[in-house]
């Protein structure tokens, strides 16, 4: 009974482990008072087939606007790419991370 036990719980620890994380995925979110610079103009390599292109956008580092230059991110059946990105919201500035959206 012991050994049935221990497979069993080893079975569901794998099983644990392979579940997909999305829904464990934090959502960034930023707040501040200082518009970020216009965005940059970038060249975007040729399509990779299996991939999306997530832009380049501003981040807030430290008190100041750093950029973060586009990349690919992997494809995810059922699911499209939300970019990262910043909106005006009264006297602020409120910036969201990009992540994934069920289709």
């Amino acid at each position: 009974m012991n050994r049935r036990n221990a497979l069993i719980g080893a079975t569901l620890a794998i099983a644990a482990m392979a579940m997909p994380t999305a829904g464990l995925a934090r959502k960034v979110v930023v707040d501040v008072e200082v518009a970020p610079p216009p965005v940059r103009e970038e060249v975007v390599p040729a399509p990779r087939t299996g991939y999306v292109w997530a832009p380049g956008y501003w981040r807030w580092d430290r008190g100041r606007h750093v950029w973060v230059k586009g990349y690919w991110v992997r494809e995810r059946r059922g699911y499209h790419w939300t970019a990262h990105r910043w909106e005006e919201r009264g006297k602020r500035w409120h910036f969201e991370a990009g992540h994934w959206e069920r289709d």
